[in-house]
């Protein structure tokens, strides 16, 4: 008698069989959790998991909602970057950033706003690659928050009012930007004040019905290359079809016996990564030691100045080696200044003083993780809207994000992280804030783990950042530094600035692993307006 299994038994009731002995087994997470900058998009995230959805539903429904309610940070005329992780614990990056058209020539002169800075949208690329990798849930599901609060309006919270309003003389200028962001009296919106917007929601049902052709190709693409031609662009319709999100490179380092994983460019994360390695080879920095600011920003600094060397395969190399951060930790002893050389040079969003951006983290009951940034650049991006489809286009051309050629991707401060320990992420995170992205993260990263500080107090705890010589310092309400740190840099004659805004050392969206009780916290940022939501699903 023959002992092999028959086809039919292989093929039915063996998946059956293996489906009862391994698929029923509990999760070793208890919850669902998503960090974003808006309540409303956070309840969106919240919505999917409702609804049965995965980590990348609740991603996908919260990006495309920001895309709304915080146009001025980032939007589906803009660029995205995402780590995420799969149940299988397999880490994978999404490149969606903003592409430079085929026929391009860079003009003589420089531009930070206008049809001149507008190169190809890549964020819903971005998002729809997600969704195919790890969502569950209907592209129409997923994308009804977002266009239900297009549809039907929001009322706008005081930040996003208030950034819109800084913008109001710029985008004045151009007719689609002052019909759907300004009043019949060519004045801005009002924190409160409900703004509707009906041709943003068109756009994004033809996203949600047409997938990437109804944005890529078709009446929104005719609508974008039109316009922009009109306006002297050589953006074509080409330009657009070919357009794809891509696979991004995911980098991995060390620090304090975890792995890091961060994303290569367009992304910055090996900047990231350097930045942590460095750290790594210095004894874990305690709450309240007065060293802590001028360490933090020698670090910063030493790393910092590879930013421009990232494509040398050297470069990169000695970025990413912890024998590399040995020595240079080592040979390298502390400045009385912290200036960098060649500032002149840099692009302009490495010097811009207001940073911008958006970021949400999510985490579900299966282990799926994803951390997500999208932009549009400065605030309120290029600060051009094509009537009749009322999204911003992003800041790429023009020299604002430094020379770029034909077919680049747009490089950025973006930084999606994660931090796992044998095979289970134990902080993901990520920020906007323009330059101070990275900044952000590393030092958030340097707290919760050195400091052992809860992921709410390592995102309150206050930041710095080298500028130039000078290193600023936060300094506002609800933040406070014992004296003997001031004391201590005036001694070392370190030029040091307290800045008393809030939001502009990078604003954190988290999320991080209890290990003992397997349950996701969230954390966001309280220098914004974000929130946190928490979903467990009933037995």
């Amino acid at each position: 008698m023959s002992t092999s299994l028959s086809p039919y038994f292989k093929k039915i009731f063996l998946p059956l069989l293996l489906f009862f002995l391994y698929g029923c087994k509990p999760s070793p997470y208890t919850n669902n959790v998503i960090a974003t900058a808006h309540p409303l998009a956070t309840a969106a995230g919240e919505a999917m998991y409702a609804q049965g959805g995965t980590a990348a539903d609740a991603a996908v429904a919260a990006g495309f909602t920001l895309a709304v309610v915080e146009p001025s940070m980032s939007g589906i005329g803009g660029r995205l970057q995402a780590l995420y992780r799969t149940p299988e614990g397999v880490i994978s990056g999404i490149d969606a950033s903003t592409e430079v058209p085929a026929a391009y020539v860079a003009p003589e002169e420089r531009y930070a706003f206008g049809y001149e800075t507008i190169g190809i949208p890549g964020v819903v690329a971005g998002l729809l690659a997600l969704h195919e990798a790890e969502g569950k849930l209907s592209l129409e599901a997923v994308m009804a928050p977002a266009i239900r609060h297009a549809t039907e309006g929001f009322e706008l919270l005081p930040g996003e009012a208030l950034r819109q309003q800084m913008a109001l003389e710029q985008f004045l200028q151009f007719e689609g930007t002052q019909m759907y962001f300004s009043k019949p009296d060519s004045t801005a919106f009002q924190a409160g004040e409900r703004l509707v917007q009906k041709d943003l929601a068109a756009t994004l049902s033809r996203i949600a019905t047409q997938g990437h052709k109804g944005f890529y190709e078709g009446e929104t693409a005719q609508k974008i290359v039109a316009d922009l031609q009109a306006q002297g662009s050589i953006l074509t319709l080409e330009d657009l079809k070919n357009y794809k999100a891509r696979s991004s490179k995911v980098l991995t380092g060390t620090y304090r016996g975890h792995t890091i994983h961060a994303l290569y460019l367009p992304s910055f994360g090996a900047i990231t990564i350097q930045i942590l390695q460095l750290l790594d080879q210095l004894a874990p920095i305690e709450k309240g030691n007065p060293k802590w600011p001028e360490l933090l920003g020698h670090v910063t600094k030493k790393a910092y100045a590879y930013r421009r060397y990232q494509t040398n395969t050297d470069s990169l190399q000695k970025i990413l080696s912890t024998e590399a951060a040995t020595k240079m930790m080592a040979s390298t002893q502390m400045h009385a200044t912290l200036a960098f050389a060649d500032t002149n040079t840099w692009p302009e969003s490495w010097k811009a003083p207001m940073g911008h951006t958006t970021h949400l983290t999510t985490a579900d009951e299966s282990g799926r993780v994803v951390a997500l940034t999208q932009t549009i650049g400065p605030n309120m991006g290029s600060k051009v809207a094509t009537p009749g489809l009322g999204f911003l286009y992003a800041v790429t051309l023009g020299g604002y994000l430094g020379n770029l050629q034909p077919g680049d991707r747009a490089p950025s401060h973006i930084s999606p992280t994660f931090i796992s320990k044998n095979g289970r992420v134990r902080l993901a995170l990520g920020a906007a804030g323009g330059s101070r992205i990275v900044t952000a993260v590393t030092q958030v990263t340097q707290r919760f783990f050195d400091q052992n500080l809860s992921l709410a107090k390592a995102l309150e705890a206050p930041r710095i950042y080298p500028d130039a010589d000078t290193l600023l310092i936060e300094n506002h309400i609800g933040i406070s530094w014992d004296s003997l740190t001031l004391k201590r840099l005036k001694a070392k004659a370190i030029p040091f600035k307290l800045l008393t805004q809030q939001g502009r050392f990078g604003r954190v969206h988290a999320i991080a692993l209890d290990t003992l009780h397997g349950a996701w916290i969230g954390a966001a940022d309280p220098d914004w307006e974000g929130t946190v939501a928490e979903f467990k699903e009933e037995n």
